[in-house]
């Protein structure tokens, strides 16, 4: 098996109320425990980025595509991680997504 790493893209904005904290936490839980053993890291959800770019320039303004988390799952190969990524709780929000991309292993 594989590992991808998923990055939750969106808007960023957590719940306010208690129980719409139970039910976003509810929802990530479920689905977790849906893909099972395939959960390698359940990941965190992250605060805002900045970038750095070349000649050492900050924008503090988290990027183009702000990220919110992450998780890393193992799966056969990215067809199937990317069919285990189609129930995740972040795409019942508008303009959310999942990114997945290959973790390659280069210490053997």
């Amino acid at each position: 098996m594989a590992k991808f790493l998923y990055i939750y893209h969106g808007s960023g904005k957590m719940p306010t109320t208690e129980a719409e904290r139970k039910a976003m936490m509810d929802a990530w839980t479920g689905w977790f425990g849906k893909l099972g053993s395939a959960v390698v890291d359940s990941g965190n959800p992250v605060g805002m980025s900045k970038t750095v770019l070349p000649g050492g320039k900050v924008e503090n303004n988290g990027g183009s595509n702000p990220t919110g988390g992450y998780s890393v799952i193992e799966a056969k190969d990215i067809d199937d991680a990317t069919s285990k990524a189609k129930d995740c709780p972040i795409l019942m929000e508008p303009n959310c997504n999942v990114e997945i991309a290959p973790i390659i292993n280069m210490m053997g």
